[in-house]
């Protein structure tokens, strides 16, 4: 089975963060429509280089990274266990958004992570462990050689991903690995682009469930869990 599947966070499909930030990317991952508006401050075509990668897999925040499915388990049970997940948890606030230089790539993440934000992330990374395949050797030996740390090759082993648990940074990706010259021109556009959208603070309050059918195929949101206990803000 080559197909894999991702649990993220993605705000609502009406809201003017996620049609905002889906026209910047050029792609609406849960339409699968192709977006091309002009962004002041960069060629439509420079920008669309820029952001082959994040507009392949949508845009999202990492909860549980795309994933085989293992063995004995299927799509219907996953949006089962997805179901019961978000029926007895709370989601979190996450707060304003602000845009930054994350690992040389444009994100936005927030002004201050919480504890609480950080542990319902892990709560998803352990709860859908079951769902993981193992690592296929390819894919270990990739990661591996990107730089990790000896205990984010640890959480590597363990959970198939290393940004996870402590390791794990709320962000929501926007470009590729920007050369040093080009992130301050492509954060004054983003800043100037996103602005209308980034007061208004944000809140973890839905789980998404995304699917790439076949290896380098774009990821589609294929369905919400909201959370149904309102979130503290």
């Amino acid at each position: 089975m080559t197909e894999r599947f991702a649990i993220y966070y993605a705000p609502g499909q009406t809201t003017a963060l996620w049609q905002r930030a889906s026209q910047w990317l050029g792609r609406d991952a849960a339409t699968g429509a192709m977006l091309q508006p002009p962004v002041p401050g960069l060629m439509r075509g420079r920008l669309n280089m820029l952001v082959a990668q994040p507009a392949r897999y949508g845009f999202h925040a990492t909860l549980k990274a795309p994933m085989r499915l293992a063995p004995g388990t299927t799509r219907e049970a996953l949006e089962g266990a997805l179901a019961d997940f978000v029926m007895t948890r709370r989601g979190a606030a996450i707060g304003r958004l602000r845009l930054a230089i994350f690992d040389r790539t444009l994100v936005l993440m927030p002004e201050l992570q919480s504890e609480r934000l950080r542990q319902l992330a892990a709560q998803c990374v352990v709860a859908f462990e079951p769902f993981r395949a193992p690592l296929r050797a390819e894919d270990r030996a990739r990661r591996a050689a990107s730089g990790l740390s000896e205990r984010q090759l640890m959480l590597l082993e363990r959970f198939g991903y290393p940004y996870v648990m402590e390791a794990f940074r709320f962000h929501m990706t926007l470009t590729g690995r920007l050369a040093p010259e080009e992130a301050g021109p492509v954060q004054a556009a983003a800043q100037a682009f996103f602005a209308p959208v980034l007061e208004a603070p944000l809140t973890l309050d839905r789980l998404s469930l995304f699917h790439e059918p076949a290896p380098g195929q774009p990821l589609r949101r294929l369905v919400d869990f909201p959370f149904s206990i309102p979130v503290d803000v």
